[in-house]
């Protein structure tokens, strides 16, 4: 049996538990022994909840904790720890990658265990392993995609002829947006995902402070009726360009010969081109409870199958990136058009 703890048990860990409970024959063909919840690590005070993270990292069963508390603290410091006693860490926590996911994934490899942030773009989607793994010989120049299941819940609404108002009103009401959905509907959340793919391609760290951002709280009904008269929809991208070195978040016009045209409510969709494998698209639950610990669960897998190694991230060795501004919007339109 080998022992695993979660840190954070709100949306996303107890998922991660529900996950080990429910696919637990699954589980056991890959591992050829079953995966068990020994800790949970939470503010609150729920039945079997530690509050210390020194009871997790001093038993010398833990092999890998999943860190899904979100933010940048105490989720750095626990993680620090954990890696310098050699346990492995997979992670959904985008903010934490962004900002130190270099550090975190030399700390890893020197202490001869893993981190791993699958879950951290795309949701259930097996995105950066695919690239990391399958199109690691690719040159890979550009990269487009649908990254925020909240914005583009909204947008599809929103071409069915609500206004943006009413149409956020009923992605909180369903849970798809926060009480305060700043950081999704101002496009932060997208480029921070697109920032961590940027940086898994091209080699070289880009943070989402320098990617040039523009969220959807101009686009309205109207600008959709005059894209949809065009023959196009309008979806928040995230897109890294290669050859212009540069990451950009914005609103735009999708023909509808795209695969990212029928890309509709919470889910996500990725595009990217490798100069021999030409176009690869990615669809998927980009969020949810279930989805995104499946993509946890997964490199918890992957980690167990290493323990005692280092599996190399391709984040350890990155060096800051300079990066080019966005190419400017066409004289007189709203919207860029992929």
């Amino acid at each position: 049996m080998i022992n695993i703890a979660i840190l954070g048990f709100g949306t996303i860990g107890s998922g991660v538990a529900e996950v080990v409970e429910k696919n637990q024959e699954e589980i056991k063909k890959v591992l050829g022994e079953n995966l068990h919840v020994k800790y949970i690590l939470d503010i609150r005070d729920l039945p079997g909840v530690v509050k210390d993270i020194d009871t997790i990292i001093n038993d010398p069963d833990i092999k890998v904790i999943c860190e899904t508390m979100g933010g940048k603290e105490p989720a750095y410091t626990y993680t620090h720890l954990a890696l310098e006693r050699g346990i492995s860490v997979c992670t959904s926590n985008k903010e934490l990658v962004d900002a130190h996911g270099v550090e975190l994934s030399a700390i890893a490899r020197e202490h001869n265990c893993s981190y791993l942030f699958e879950a951290s773009v795309g949701g259930g989607i097996p995105l950066l392993r695919t690239i990391r793994e399958a199109c690691g010989h690719e040159k890979i120049s550009k990269i487009a995609g649908i990254l925020n299941g909240t914005c583009n819940y909204i947008l599809t609404n929103m071409k069915a002829g609500k206004e943006f108002d009413a149409a956020l009103k009923e992605a909180q009401e369903n849970g798809y947006a926060e009480r305060n959905p700043a950081a999704d509907i101002e496009g932060h959340d997208t480029a921070r995902k697109i920032a961590i793919l940027a940086s898994l391609v091209s080699g070289k760290k880009i943070s989402y402070e320098q990617v040039d951002c523009e969220g959807i709280t101009n686009v309205t009904a109207e600008d959709f009726a005059e894209a949809e008269a065009k023959g196009m929809s309008i979806k928040l991208l995230g897109v890294y360009d290669a050859e212009n070195n540069s990451v950009l978040v914005a609103p735009h016009l999708v023909p509808k010969e795209s695969a990212l045209y029928n890309v509709n409510g919470v889910f996500n969709g990725v595009m990217i081109h490798g100069n021999m494998v030409d176009d690869l698209m990615f669809y998927g639950r980009g969020a949810g409870k279930c989805p995104t610990a499946s993509a946890v669960v997964s490199d918890v897998i992957e980690c167990v199958k290493n323990i005692g190694r280092n599996i190399n991230n391709d984040f350890a060795d990155l060096e800051p990136a300079n990066v080019n501004k966005a190419p400017e919007k066409p004289l007189g339109q709203k919207f860029r058009t992929l």
